[in-house]
């Protein structure tokens, strides 16, 4: 598996980017985006922020998604932080594993929410459905860049 996208935004409900490197702090987040500076959308006391230091997606969510609510939406939509291609994601999950010299832990999956149907004016419940991807702890900060193998340790 490795890195092919990485993907951040420095605001609650402002448009997202697609970055080549960031920098990931360990129980904190990724520099540059909107979770790590506290203003996400969910950024709220009442809600665990160990689920918002990073998310995870598989590449392939993203045509399956377009197939069930006929759309044409880019991974920017999808508003999850790293796009994993080349293997099986679920593969990571309860597993310590590394990207760059940062390391990660899957906590939770990451479902469809109603605040995404109602940014995108689209069924995100049901496109999203059971590949919704994961949320996952940084356990060791240090640099990731697109292209970064995905080891388990």
């Amino acid at each position: 598996m490795k890195l092919h996208a990485i993907i951040i935004g420095k605001e609650a409900k402002a448009p997202l980017g697609y970055v080549n490197e960031v920098e990931v702090v360990a129980d904190r987040g990724i520099i540059g985006d909107r979770y790590y500076y506290g203003c996400g959308t969910f950024n709220k006391p009442q809600l665990s922020q160990s689920v918002r230091q990073i998310s995870l997606i598989d590449y392939d969510t993203l045509a399956i998604c377009n197939e069930r609510i006929e759309g044409d939406l880019d991974f920017l939509d999808l508003r999850r932080n790293l796009v994993v291609k080349g293997g099986d994601i679920a593969a990571l999950e309860k597993r310590t594993f590394a990207i760059g010299d940062a390391q990660f832990r899957i906590l939770r999956s990451c479902p469809p929410c109603r605040y995404l149907s109602r940014l995108l004016d689209a069924d995100m419940m049901q496109g999203l459905k059971y590949i919704g991807g994961y949320r996952a702890e940084i356990l060791q900060s240090g640099t990731i860049r697109v292209g970064d193998q995905i080891v388990l340790l």
